[in-house]
């Protein structure tokens, strides 16, 4: 009897002691309440509260329904009214490359004597022979005081013994003397392919370097870090885009990109040491259909998704074929038959192995010409569930964005304007108005994502992009576009959608349960700023996994 009475109230602590336990499985590890969760769900529904458990959201809801979720060991943040939205996601970036330099940035200043002045501070603080280098995001247009470059004798005033490359997008780099002797640049050098040495009237370079192929000469030239400095400065970077509120992106490769890059990523991965998401695709740049043979069998082996949810290959892009990409500070790209011959033979093998594939294109005919192909190559293997997308697309027409939707294409548009607006209108004229179309894919029904195209080409900053797309204005206030959006269709853009992009749509880009806690604590209401505000949006905080990753 003694025995069975013992067994009983065994069986009822044991019981008692297993509920705890799965109710304590069942609270949340952190609380954010009080506050305005813009949740970007398909309702698009506003929330007071949210509750995180591990890396993921446990529940969104009311203040009450969220009170529910508190444990003993629960973190309770009172957010104050304050404003959360989803992590920004940016569907286009060169992020992986940039941390080959520890940069200075000229993103989103509008005076020169500001950018002076930072230029100045860095030379103070640098060791005598430190190079100093900006790799574009700026452009001379966007300053609204003094819209000049930097000549040599102002950078050799300012720095006399540090080498400096301050490079305006891709159209030309400005030198000072030690960095001419570093490279070095004399009276006797040849003129880079695609570039332009800018000689004086004695015959000296004059400390410019003009056009892509100079400023890719120029930047080929600037010392690399060894392994740790590159860690280094990929850790300094994601804290940077942390703090803009950047969580995760797809990278699209870029200049001189190769393993070394994406090794040093992978190590911090491996470490668990990214605080965030970078999805990207393998660039090669053939040039010649003896390359695209090579480029051939490298996609037959290609094996996407063996990563993480931190760093991850999903397939192929952004190049598809040298000689078809167009460039977008330029309009008298012609489509040749034998160059889409090869974009047909890559994307074809591309198809034949199932994965995804990102095609840089601008101009209409440009888009023309790919779909073409790609519609051919959809009669052989179906690409349709592929969501193959075209990036820029600043010219595309109703009817090509018709035959996108029957190929299930995507659409990624960036905000390359901010700072090459008043450079498009010079050069396109009326057409820059409507580059890109943001409201006409917008109405298309073709799922498109907002995203940037940094770092060399325009700013980092994700809420100068979402800015951008609901004003039309360029860093330092003019307006150069005019295919608007609402602000709540480019936060769809820059967070639901662009999740897709990236195959992460039931981890990220909408603040959900179950899905991945990335999100940000903004210092103001994005929906309710003036527009012209919200590129002056600062987060508060970032999250990224259900970790504070940037905290103020």
């Amino acid at each position: 009897m003694f025995h069975a009475l013992y067994q009983l109230i065994a069986l009822f602590f044991f019981g008692f002691a297993v509920h705890q336990v799965q109710a304590a499985d069942n609270f949340a590890d952190k609380i954010l309440h009080n506050g305005k969760i813009i949740t970007v769900d398909q309702q698009f529904r506003i929330s007071q509260a949210i509750a995180i458990k591990g890396q993921r959201i446990l529940q969104v809801g009311k203040n009450s329904e969220i009170e529910l979720l508190k444990g003993p060991q629960t973190e309770v943040i009172d957010l104050k009214k304050k404003t959360v939205i989803p992590g920004l996601i940016d569907n286009h970036a060169h992020f992986i490359r940039a941390p080959e330099h520890d940069e200075l940035r000229f993103d989103g200043i509008t005076k020169r004597q500001d950018a002076i002045r930072m230029l100045t501070q860095r030379v103070n603080a640098a060791k005598p022979g430190e190079w100093i280098v900006t790799l574009g995001g700026w452009s001379e247009d966007q300053f609204i005081d003094d819209q000049r470059g930097f000549t040599k004798a102002e950078l050799d005033r300012i720095a006399p013994n540090n080498p400096v490359v301050i490079q305006a997008i891709y159209l030309r780099s400005y030198l000072n003397t030690a960095a001419m002797k570093a490279i070095p640049i004399d009276a006797t050098t040849q003129d880079p392919p695609g570039g332009r040495i800018i000689k004086g009237s004695d015959g000296l370079p004059s400390g410019v370097v003009q056009g892509p192929g100079g400023v890719a000469f120029v930047a080929a030239q600037i010392p690399l870090p060894d392994k740790e400095g590159w860690k280094n400065n990929i850790l300094k970077l994601i804290s940077q885009i942390n703090a803009m509120g950047i969580t995760a992106w797809y990278d699209a490769g870029g200049r001189g990109i190769d393993e070394r890059h994406y090794s040093a990523f992978q190590d911090l991965d491996n470490q668990q040491l990214l605080n965030a998401r970078a999805f990207w695709t393998t660039i090669r740049q053939p040039r010649s259909p003896q390359a695209v043979d090579g480029v051939l069998l490298e996609i037959a082996k290609h094996k996407p998704f063996q990563g993480s949810d931190y760093f991850e290959n999903i397939g192929w892009g952004e190049t598809v074929y040298a000689p078809a990409t167009t460039n977008l500070i330029r309009s008298d790209f012609r489509v040749r038959e034998e160059d889409m011959v090869q974009v047909r033979r890559i994307a074809q093998a591309v198809a034949d192995q199932g994965m995804f594939l990102n095609a840089h294109t601008e101009m209409e005919n440009s888009t023309d010409g790919f779909l073409t192909q790609y519609e051919a190559v959809n009669q052989i293997k179906p690409i349709k569930g592929l969501r193959w997308v075209f990036s820029h697309l600043d010219q595309v027409t109703p009817a090509q964005l018709l035959r996108m939707q029957k190929l299930n294409m995507f659409a990624g548009l960036h905000t390359r304007p901010l700072i090459q607006g008043a450079e498009m209108h010079r050069i396109h004229g009326d057409k820059a108005w409507d580059m890109p179309p943001f409201r006409r894919v917008q109405q298309s029904g073709v799922v498109w994502g907002l995203g940037s195209d940094a770092t060399a080409v325009t700013t980092s900053n994700p809420f100068y992009s979402l800015d951008f797309a609901v004003t039309g204005r360029m860093v330092g206030g003019r307006r150069v576009n005019r295919q608007t959006v609402t602000r709540e269709e480019a936060l769809i853009a820059h967070t639901r959608s662009n999740a897709a992009f990236i195959f992460q749509e039931n981890n990220l880009g909408s603040l959900q349960a179950g899905k991945y806690a990335d999100l940000l604590i903004l210092d103001r209401d994005y929906l309710t700023i003036p527009a012209n505000q919200i590129k002056d949006i600062v987060p508060l905080a970032t999250m990224v996994g259900g970790k504070f990753v940037h905290n103020k």
